[in-house]
Order: C-alpha cells, then structure tokens, then sequence
C-alpha cells in the first residue's frame, strides 16, 4: 500500500513536470568566458550586484578579474564571503541583509555547491519576503521570480547552474533540506574551466563524483524522459573518460572542459528526473556531521547501487554499455554488479575511502527518518525502502 502511494505520487509529478515550462541557463563557456560578463552585466543596466562566495574562493583572488571587470564598467558590487560548507541560515539571512542593505538589483553566485546554494536561497526570500526559509522547504513554495541571477561554478560536480534546487542546512536542528523551484533555474551560467585548474585533487575527485551520482541516479530512476536519459548518458560517458584525468592532471584543459560540461548536464538530468536515496542519506550526514556532499555520494553511491539489486539491473547495464564495461553476451545483472564494481574502483583510484567514518549510532533513528521524509514519495527511485531498509543502509556505509 506504501508504495502504491508513492507511485502514485510520483506517476502525478512526472505529467506535472513534463508540462512545465523549463529554463536553461544562457550560457557563457570556454576558456576565459568569465571575462565576457562584465558587458553582459553591462547591457542589463543592472546598478548594484551582491556576489556571494566563500573565504577560501576570495583569499585566492579568483574573482579578481571578474571584480576589475565591473569596476571597469562602473557596475557596484557588494561581497558576501561567509558561506560556509553546507550553507546555513544564518549565512543565508547575512547575506539577504546585506542584497536589501545596498538596494542591490541582480545576484552573482561565485564557486562551488555551497555559494550556489546560499546565493539560491538568497533570491528565493528575495522573491518571497513573506516566507521563512523553513516555508520554503520542498518543491513549489517560491513561485515568483528571482532578480537576475549569475552562476559561475568553480567545481565540476553540483550542476546548480542548471537545477531547481538550493540545499540549505538549519545548524539548530542538523536538519539539511532542499529547495526546489523551476524559477530558481539560474538566467545565466559561466563555465570557464579556467577556474577549476587549481582545484585540489581531493575537491575535483568528489565534486566529479558528485556529478556521476546526479547522472546516474538520474537515469536510474522512473521519472526520465528521452531528453533526460540522454544528458546523463552523455555525464556518465564524459566523467568515466575524464574525471581520473582531471584528478591526476589537474591543468589538463580538456579534462576540466569536459568535466564542467559533465556536471551542467548531469545536472539538466537530475533538476528534472530526480535524484534518489543516495542524496538522501548523504543530506543527512552533511546535516549532523557536515560531511561535505560529493564525498558522502561518492562513497554511499555503490552501497545503494547495489541494495537496488534487480531493480537498477537494467537502465545500470544500459550504462555499462556505453562506457565500455562487460560483454554482449553478460546478462544485466552481470553488467550492473561490473559498473558498480567500476564506480567503486574509481573512487579507489582516487583515494576515496569506501566507508563513511564517525557515524554516531544514537544518530541514526533520527537520519533514517528525515531521509525517509526526504525521499518518500518524491524520488522515483528503483525501490521504494521502508524504515528498517534505510537503517540497514546506514549500517552498510559506515566504517
């Protein structure tokens, strides 16, 4: 009866999505394409831009150029560096006080998950001042329009340039929730690989994971359409044949190109078809431990992968296939069990533990049932779980 619900829940939100009207980011893409901004930004007349990023991205200087830019074409900004890992509210509220304060008319998000998480956030309560963070909570609670947003990612993982969800982080109550609105679709995207080069190795391997889990989670659940099926086939090709290049050869140009158009479109796949129980559990964990995002998919990826068993067989062969693992001749299953073998060998290949450490145990009735909430009857994920499938869950990724 459980599942028929969810079913039904989701076989509803699968016509809604197909009827809605979906925006794409313009883009701006290539090497060097940040410095084509500042005109954009110059033909929209817009006066006053809040930029929000972190302390780490603005000691380094990244936004030098984007900053002398502006000034060039005599548009004000305002900084708000104090984003942290998972994004708080009190991040959030900071830097909505500081867009009101300086009658700001236009938003630039500037790095990796978490500055477009907190920027996202941001312009839903700009769009929405008569509702709290909390109220925002899930899907469809924005509903009116956002100033001009500018998204310009300096990881290859999240995707958030392209997606309807901005996940923030209540630090009272370690609850980590999502929020998700079509009118949160970023107007404009930058994908310079140029600011990826120094990533460290450690951020390009689990941002690059990230991406894989959005792709495949994506493709895996019964929510796709064509053009969904097609934009994760296309990350889950181009992160097998260059995420572990990316990761060894961090100034390699083409490896980074690649990646960053890897995770926009992993991102176009999932901000419409869903993610599943992997984001779920690993929401938690960020939540209670901070443990950062693409790291906990990373290692919670294969464990669920392989829970799913028969269910993910086939669309989990499909991807085999197309990135060259198995045999004509291998059943799907087989083809699953070796993709999940695969993913679990990528991440050995980049140092990835293949558990996740300091897992309180008094903690997980209470992760179990916010993933729970968090999942059911949303995601359409191969197989609906039950309380005591999601604790097994958290007793298999733990060390």
């Amino acid at each position: 009866m459980y599942t028929a619900y969810c079913r039904t829940v989701q076989s509803s939100m699968r016509v809604g999505m197909k009827l809605m009207n979906w925006r794409k980011p313009e883009l701006l893409q290539g090497e060097n394409s940040l410095e084509k901004l500042p005109d954009l930004v110059k033909s929209l007349e817009l006066n006053m831009l809040l930029v929000i990023t972190d302390e780490g991205i603005h000691k380094l200087g990244l936004m030098d150029k984007l900053l002398e830019g502006l000034q060039e074409q005599n548009i004000a900004f305002v900084v708000y560096s104090k984003t942290v890992p998972n994004p708080t509210f009190t991040n959030i509220e900071e830097a909505l006080e500081l867009y009101n304060a300086n009658n700001c008319d236009g938003i630039i998000a500037f790095g990796g998950g978490s500055p477009m998480d907190c920027a996202k956030a941001v312009a839903a309560r700009i769009a929405r001042p008569d509702k709290s963070l909390v109220d925002l909570k899930g899907l469809f609670k924005v509903r009116k329009e956002m100033p001009p947003f500018f998204a310009i990612p300096t990881t290859a993982g999240t995707g958030s340039e392209g997606t309807i969800a901005a996940v923030v982080s209540n630090s009272e109550t370690h609850e980590k929730f999502a929020i998700m609105d079509p009118v949160l679709v970023p107007h404009y995207a930058v994908l310079d690989p140029v600011l990826t080069i120094n990533l460290p190795p450690h951020i390009t391997s689990t941002t690059g994971m990230d991406a894989l889990t959005h792709a495949v989670e994506a493709y895996i659940g019964k929510s796709n359409t064509e053009e969904t099926r097609k934009y994760a086939r296309e990350a889950v090709i181009l992160i097998f044949k260059y995420l572990e290049r990316a990761y060894v050869e961090g100034t390699d140009m083409k490896a980074r190109t690649e990646m960053q158009r890897a995770s926009y479109l992993a991102g176009l796949a999932f901000t419409r078809a869903y993610v599943g129980y992997v984001h779920a559990i690993a929401h938690t964990l960020g939540g209670f431990y901070q443990v950062p995002h693409g790291f906990a998919n990373a290692i919670i990826l294969p464990h669920v992968l392989r829970f799913y068993g028969k269910s993910a067989a086939k669309p989990l062969a499909e991807l085999a296939t197309i990135v060259g693992i198995g045999k004509i001749t291998d059943s799907d299953e087989k083809k699953a069990k070796l993709f999940i073998e695969a993913i679990e060998a990528l991440n050995e290949k980049m140092n990835i533990p293949r558990k996740i450490t300091g897992i309180i145990n008094r903690d997980v009735p209470l992760m179990v049932e916010r993933a729970i909430q968090e999942a059911n009857p949303l995601y359409p994920v191969p197989r609906i779980v039950n309380k005591d499938e999601m604790f097994y869950l958290y007793q298999v990724i733990q060390e």
